[in-house]
């Protein structure tokens, strides 16, 4: 799975070809969950509270770049890098 940010210990991916609704990974330690790209809510899995928040508002920040990512994943393309959260 392409990793295309990591921050504060919390790693985003995407995968190749997924269905669903347009969503990402996230995984913080021994956690993940699958991040839905319209609502920004965990859809799968858990984090903890604060890594939740963390990757809430990076989402929120790079909304335009992680539909695209989805796009080129959707095209079996490797998605671009995102510049993680500071």
């Amino acid at each position: 799975m392409p990793q295309i940010s990591a921050f504060f210990g919390i790693v985003i991916e995407m995968f190749w070809r997924e269905h669903g609704p347009p969503h990402f990974h996230a995984t913080y330690a021994e956690y993940e969950a699958v991040i839905d790209l319209e609502s920004f809510d965990i859809i799968r899995g858990s984090l903890p509270n604060r890594a939740a928040a963390l990757v809430r508002d990076w989402s929120e920040q790079n909304h335009r770049a992680l539909m695209e990512n989805w796009e080129r994943c959707q095209c079996l393309k490797h998605p671009i890098p995102i510049p993680p959260l500071e």
